[in-house]
């Protein structure tokens, strides 16, 4: 079985980074997820404990002191790292990424890749397949993200 510090990756894309021991996560270590975020943890016995999840872009989700998107403060985190961008700037922040990923043509960016309403599907930015979407994903997509024929208005309109 496997011993030691080591790195194992399942079929599914995910990948264990850290100490093994039995055959089994025990220690620190990291399960990388295929979308760019990782779950980092003390294992015990393939167990989770002190659990932080942290998202692709970096930011660490703290349960206690979340200030990201809460409601009161919608910004990215990478505005709350580097600040807004001056406002002579034409366009405005769409996404965490800037400039954003380009949508295809009659899909959505549901944040961990593209959702295409026809098919139903949620592909990765690399346009591997995801996901069928149930019917509750589906109306939460097409109501809260971003379309591809989104048209963002110009600071300065023309006269």
């Amino acid at each position: 079985r496997m011993e030691g510090f080591g790195y194992y990756a399942r079929p599914t894309g995910n990948e264990y980074r850290g100490s093994l021991w039995d055959g089994m996560f025990h220690g620190k270590g990291s399960l990388l997820l295929p979308g760019g975020g990782s779950h980092r943890a003390l294992w015990v016995r393939g167990v989770p404990t002190e659990l932080k999840y942290i998202f692709a872009d970096g930011l660490e989700y703290d349960e206690e002191k979340w200030q990201y998107c809460d409601g009161y403060d919608r910004r990215f985190c990478t505005e709350i790292c580097s600040g807004f961008k001056p406002p002579d700037i034409p366009h405005p922040q769409l996404t965490n990424l800037d400039p954003p990923k380009i949508i295809p043509e009659g899909c959505y960016d549901c944040g961990d890749g593209f959702y295409d309403p026809e098919t139903r599907v949620v592909v990765d930015y690399k346009h591997q397949f995801l996901r069928n979407a149930d019917h509750d994903e589906h109306e939460w997509i097409l109501r809260t993200c971003r379309k591809a024929w989104d048209i963002t208005t110009e600071q300065n309109p023309k006269p």
